[in-house]
């Protein structure tokens, strides 16, 4: 496997969690695209160090997002930004280095998510265009 650094993504997830999740702490969250995956049907992962390990190096905690470029780049761009919020619903409130389970980040969540996130997009653009902020 190779990983490096995805700045566009990192960008979008960014974007997404000032609008969706506050909690998420920026400045520990990075996003990266993998190559040479066996996987199957994995699109992307969710990292974190766990609770322990975090204790023993008297670190907080820390994600990463891996996006499988095989498949995540051959999205369209709506199941790109889904796939990201998916990702970052992982993340608990806390952000102590847990993970929310597939019962929160579900396809019905991700598509709540995904309509507030437009409508707040829309909502912020139209402000901006009001007060010439664009």
């Amino acid at each position: 496997m190779k990983y490096e650094f995805a700045p566009d993504l990192q960008e979008i997830a960014e974007e997404i969690s000032n609008s969706l999740f506050p909690h998420v702490k920026l400045d520990r969250l990075k996003c990266f695209r993998s190559y040479g995956t066996s996987s199957r049907r994995t699109i992307a992962r969710c990292h974190t160090i766990g609770k322990l390990i975090q204790r023993a190096m008297n670190v907080s905690a820390f994600y990463a997002l891996e996006f499988l470029s095989e498949r995540f780049d051959k999205l369209d761009k709506e199941k790109q930004i889904k796939t990201i919020i998916h990702e970052l619903m992982h993340i608990p409130n806390s952000f102590g280095g847990g993970f929310r389970h597939h019962d929160y980040a579900c396809e019905k969540n991700v598509e709540i998510m995904y309509k507030t996130y437009l409508a707040r997009k829309k909502e912020k653009g139209n402000f901006n265009k009001k007060f010439g902020l664009d």
